[in-house]
């Protein structure tokens, strides 16, 4: 486990996304995360959630299907990390789902006005290696897609702000 609570995960069956160095403070990366209302707005895998975002709560989500373009699909997993402006994480946690998997959003300042982002999905449990096997391709596109949504969007907002 490191300093985030985040446990060691089998690389086999983890998908990693892209880091991304955003140019805004990890403070407007972290606004955006969790303002899951208006994920319809930039994120092009989550176009709707909500949740309290309060430990064990569900994060209900309407996710665009990356293997049927055009289809959407929903999805409910449970808060299980929150450390402001550092990482946001929910699950299906392998004591309850037969298909069980946890995805961490992790952002890391480099300074004031900078920051990395990326996530990673773990599949867990005894058909972690099949799901990785015929989701992780997807999974990793549709997590690039969102982190590279996700930086333009925390750039625009600080531009904006910066020049207000």
């Amino acid at each position: 486990m490191n300093d985030l609570g985040i446990p060691e995960y089998d690389p086999a069956t983890t998908v990693y996304s892209e880091k991304f160095t955003i140019e805004a403070p990890a403070s407007i990366v972290w606004e955006i995360l969790v303002d899951m209302p208006r994920y319809g707005e930039w994120n092009p895998l989550c176009i709707k959630a909500d949740s309290t975002l309060e430990m064990g709560a569900p994060v209900n989500m309407v996710l665009n299907n990356y293997t049927n373009p055009g289809e959407t699909v929903p999805n409910c997993e449970y808060v299980c990390a929150v450390v402001p402006e550092r990482l946001l994480s929910w699950e299906l946690p392998v004591e309850k789902f037969e298909y069980a998997a946890r995805r961490d959003q992790v952002i890391e300042a480099l300074g004031p006005e900078r920051c990395l982002y990326y996530s990673m999905d773990a599949f867990l449990g005894e058909h972690a290696r099949h799901v990785m096997y015929f989701a992780g391709g997807w999974v990793k596109r549709a997590f690039d897609d969102s982190g590279k949504a996700l930086k333009e969007r925390a750039e625009a907002f600080h531009l904006l702000r910066k020049n207000a």
